[in-house]
């Protein structure tokens, strides 16, 4: 089935500096291409730099004169986003934009990071929620758009306030949903912050529908030795051009929250078609799991305790505690 030609308009972005997580390969990577075809220099923070180098060179085959860079980061360890954050503050230089893209789901077994955290939470929200708060005086300094990447899971389940780390029982579908409300919660609190303190920073949240990325495809490294039958069902539809979308238009919602004018702060965009899985990014109306600020400023301050890290100041590194 033919499928219509579903693209966004990303205005000149020259003399801006984006950093764009979970950039090596699926939405990512396409996000951060069409970026760098914008004229932003764009840098690529990878755990795994081998990707990392594949994903340089597809975005410069792309966009011959792309400005794009890598750095070392992998989300699931603390001590790794901190260090990032050091290393961009002694750069010194504006970020302008900010894609909290990258992701884990639904690994078969409860895994842990390297600070003890359930992966998911863990990497999906509190590796998110450290890395704003280590760039935050260059977020300021730029007066950055950050966006935030949840999830259709966001819609579904709740948090597990009892046992955020899923110590005492593990379901890796309803674990997954928790780290997409948190991160959307922290999205949300983080504009209020930020429009209460005058820090200058936007902050709004897009979600991808549904499309065959490789978020459910066979992935090792969490136990996922082949890909998932909603994988095979996903691809197979995606190919027909039914009902979900494809790794092409999935990054669209966040690429126009990201960059658009008209995009708002503390807006929610995602895709427009039936059920929200596929189609052109349209705005949406914000999940109500995502309603709360009581909840935003509940997970905000259990955050605060399971990083050890504070935005504190905003003028100077986040205060980091244990």
């Amino acid at each position: 089935m033919p499928r219509k030609n579903i693209d966004v308009t990303v205005p000149d972005l020259s003399g801006r500096r984006a950093v764009v997580t979970g950039a090596s390969d699926g939405m990512g990577l396409g996000i951060a291409a069409r970026l760098a075809a914008a004229g932003a220099e764009v840098l690529l923070p990878v755990r795994n730099p081998a990707k990392g180098e594949a994903a340089l060179t597809a975005i410069r085959r792309e966009v011959p004169d792309a400005d794009v860079s890598l750095c070392a980061l992998d989300l699931s360890s603390l001590a790794s986003v901190a260090e990032l954050g050091e290393t961009l503050l002694e750069e010194g230089r504006p970020i302008h934009l900010l894609v909290n893209n990258a992701g884990v789901m639904t690994p078969p077994d409860r895994q842990t990071t390297a600070d003890g955290h359930e992966l998911q939470f863990g990497t999906n929200h509190l590796g998110h929620f450290a890395l704003a708060a280590h760039l935050l005086p260059l977020l300021r300094a730029g007066r950055a758009r950050v966006t935030s990447q949840i999830s259709v899971a966001a819609n579904q389940n709740s948090i597990n306030w009892d046992d955020p780390n899923w110590r005492k029982s593990y379901s890796g579908m309803r674990a997954y949903s928790q780290s997409k409300i948190a991160l959307g919660l922290f999205g949300l609190a983080l504009d209020r912050r930020s429009e209460a303190g005058g820090w200058g920073i936007t902050s709004n949240l897009a979600h991808p529908g549904v499309a065959p990325t490789s978020l459910l495809a066979a992935r090792p490294e969490v136990g996922r030795a082949k890909d998932t039958l909603g994988m095979r069902a996903i691809r197979a539809f995606s190919s027909r051009g039914i009902l979900v979308g494809t790794v092409e238009t999935a990054k669209l919602p966040a690429l126009y929250a990201a960059t658009s004018p008209h995009a708002k702060r503390r807006g929610f965009y995602g895709p427009g078609g039936p059920g929200h899985l596929g189609g052109p990014p349209t705005e949406q109306k914000l999940y109500g799991r995502l309603r709360s600020t009581d909840d935003a400023e509940r997970i905000w301050r259990l955050s605060e305790e399971l990083t050890g890290v504070r935005y504190e100041g905003a003028g100077h590194s986040p205060a980091s505690g244990t």
